[in-house]
């Protein structure tokens, strides 16, 4: 059965060890964070952490005072760690007429898709990509 991977949307006080606290409630309620992003908007911190399960990672991280604003699954895929690798998987998406609202590399060489239809930007991509759902 095919695994559907979780970006959470969360938002931190933009101070020093909340990242930490949010890592750390994570690593105690044994979610592994498969890819993560983060950065500052006004004075607060907005990042993207990628999770298998969803609801045991939302319950980690407000219980270390982060906010959970969203939640989606996402496409998961590995590509080439080569120049013009990432254009070419995005060019596929965008052909097929779907914008992407999320974008960020994760462990290794897998990149993270967020589309509002993700079913299409999947299609777009086509069997022949090594992904890993």
């Amino acid at each position: 059965m095919a695994h559907h991977w979780k970006d959470l949307t969360i938002e931190l006080e933009e101070k020093a060890g909340t990242v930490a606290a949010a890592a750390e409630a994570l690593g105690k309620a044994g979610v592994n964070i498969e890819g993560i992003c983060g950065f500052v908007v006004g004075d607060k911190g907005v990042g993207h952490v990628l999770v298998a399960d969803a609801a045991k990672a939302r319950q980690a991280l407000q219980s270390a005072g982060a906010r959970v604003t969203g939640e989606q699954e996402v496409l998961v895929l590995e590509i080439e760690d080569k120049p013009g690798a990432l254009g070419k998987v995005t060019r596929k998406i965008a052909d097929a007429g779907v914008s992407l609202n999320a974008v960020y590399l994760a462990t290794k060489t897998r990149v993270v898709l967020g589309a509002r239809d993700l079913q299409k930007a999947r299609a777009a991509v086509g069997e022949g990509a090594a992904s890993r759902q």
